[in-house]
């Protein structure tokens, strides 16, 4: 499963969540990495939001509802399943 993972260097709460995400046991997920600082248009919408987490549905991009960082593994990986159209 592809994601967008918006984010910006230096960012903890990106860093922990793009961490966690890589450790899900049950769901096999590619990150797209998207730095907010390289584009006028992902940083006007982002800035006070990032970590985000996107995927595109139909050639839509649609954002996921947010997760926390400090969420546990297998609460974050029920969480994902609830809401990512597979």
């Amino acid at each position: 499963m592809k994601l967008i993972f918006y984010h910006k260097p230096g960012c903890h709460l990106c860093e922990t969540l793009a961490e966690k995400l890589t450790q899900l046991p049950n769901l096999s997920l590619e990150l797209e990495m998207r730095d907010i600082n390289t584009r006028a248009d992902w940083f006007e919408a982002y800035e006070y939001e990032i970590p985000v987490l996107a995927q595109v549905v139909e050639g839509e991009e649609v954002v996921l509802p947010r997760l926390s960082p400090r969420l546990p593994i297998q609460q974050m990986e029920r969480m994902l399943k609830k809401t990512l159209r597979m």
